[in-house]
């Protein structure tokens, strides 16, 4: 069973038989109990499980993503300044040198300062990271539970 593969109903996760139960009826209030509890105590450690793998490997992703937005940027930054000197050059043969300087400066932090802005927006609006996949099954499992004991 995968970590997407998650068990349909108490049988299935604790191996049993399907047709195992019409051994219950035969079993008493303390043996219904201590199996009720190995079978939940089961159920959580294997949803535990789950969301572990399914948080590494968001983080996995997460990480090789950044690391080559990290790289792409640097090789960026560099082209920007190539540009801000080209800028600067140019401007200086029409303007005196510190003028152009300044010129470019300002319009450099007023450029910034609104893909600041609207970089922090978006980042309000993301979604935490959360193991979604395992809080659905989770939900699925409670569920479960709740319509066996019916």
């Amino acid at each position: 069973m995968t970590h997407t593969d998650h068990p349909r109903s108490i049988s299935e996760l604790t191996g049993e038989p399907p047709g195992a139960a019409h051994q219950i009826d035969h079993l008493s209030t303390v043996q219904l109990v201590e199996r009720l509890t190995e079978q939940v105590k089961t159920l959580v450690q294997t949803e535990i499980r789950h969301g572990i793998v399914e948080m590494k490997d968001k983080g996995a992703r997460f990480g090789v993503g950044a690391g080559l937005s990290g790289a792409g940027l640097v090789i960026v930054l560099y082209g920007l300044g190539a540009l801000v000197a080209a800028a600067l050059l140019g401007l200086a043969t029409v303007l005196d040198p510190w003028l152009a300087a300044l010129v470019v400066a300002v319009v450099l932090i007023a450029v910034g300062g609104i893909v600041a802005a609207v970089g922090g927006q978006r980042a309000k609006k993301a979604l935490p990271p959360t193991p979604v996949d395992t809080s659905r099954s989770v939900h699925r499992d409670v569920d479960t539970v709740k319509e066996s004991l019916r």
